[in-house]
């Protein structure tokens, strides 16, 4: 059946006058008239009683109107989905956290497109960068915060922000006494506590190769997190480095934060998501990452 007609027909019952509704349509009054009878016609009812000097509805012409009104406003809603969906407005966006980096930029980051989106449902985890690549290239994450550089295929990242290595030391050690930046030949040679490479090559690399450019002195422990590891560093165990929103976050009693001498290590934080065609959900976030 042809829409129009019941465009057509709401007007008229509203109006309930055929010159007042022609012109609100913006139409010929024969040719509402002849558009009213056609929808008639299709119905195979009469719609209006034309026997008295002004047309009234029928009891189908009731019904027909009131049919009609709840049909176009579920048009109406059809079309605002449609076009909110296309647009990234609405929809589901599964965001992972990366362990290392729950400081301010990524929070930001997910705040702004929060407010920007409202209506977008967000499903929030926390892995570590390995985890991410892989539950992103497995389809159960569309987005995921990471630490360059990644290699991993099928996967494109934007750099988002950048933040400075800090040396974690136990409070008891003779480095911790001395004021300024620290050498890196002062702890060349310093037992380390340090996370799985496996848990994030990238950064594992880029952090060791910045602070012990000579190659790294020996691990003495291995611990899964950063919180387990700077529990390990106020326990004596060796020395670490830490990015420094976690380690700031993760301060405890019986160690200190220095900063190094120049040039003083840096890593990256990325946001990772699925190479080719996105959702406009993700291309939306993406693009507010872009612009960041």
């Amino acid at each position: 059946m042809d829409l129009r007609r019941w465009h057509y027909f709401a007007v008229l019952a509203e109006e309930m006058h055929f010159t007042r509704a022609a012109a609100r349509l913006f139409v010929s009054q024969p040719s509402l008239s002849q558009q009213i009878r056609a929808f008639e016609a299709d119905l195979g009812v009469a719609l209006l009683d034309r026997s008295g000097p002004r047309f009234a509805l029928t009891e189908a012409g009731r019904v027909a109107a009131a049919e009609a009104w709840e049909l176009l406003d579920r048009l109406d809603r059809a079309r605002g989905v449609i076009t909110a969906t296309g647009r990234g407005d609405t929809g589901r966006l599964r965001i992972a956290y990366t362990r290392s980096a729950p400081g301010p930029r990524a929070g930001d980051l997910v705040a702004a497109y929060r407010a920007a989106h409202p209506d977008v449902e967000l499903a929030l985890e926390t892995g570590w960068t390995s985890l991410n690549l892989a539950r992103l290239a497995a389809g159960e994450i569309d987005a995921g915060f990471v630490r360059p550089p990644v290699t991993a295929p099928g996967i494109e990242v934007a750099v988002v922000g950048t933040e400075e290595v800090l040396i974690a030391l136990p409070s008891g050690h003779g480095l911790a006494r001395r004021r300024g930046r620290l050498r890196r030949t002062w702890i060349a040679a310093e037992p380390v506590v340090f996370w799985p490479r496996e848990n994030g090559p990238g950064q594992y690399d880029a952090i060791s190769g910045q602070v012990w450019p000579g190659g790294l002195p020996p691990i003495v422990r291995e611990e899964p997190e950063d919180e387990q590891l700077m529990r390990a560093v106020a326990e004596g165990a060796g020395i670490a480095a830490v990015p420094e929103h976690r380690a700031r976050a993760l301060r405890r009693r019986g160690l200190v934060l220095r900063r190094l001498a120049d040039p003083v290590p840096r890593i990256e934080l990325g946001l990772a998501w699925r190479a080719g065609s996105v959702s406009p959900v993700v291309r939306a976030f993406v693009d507010l990452a872009h612009g960041a």
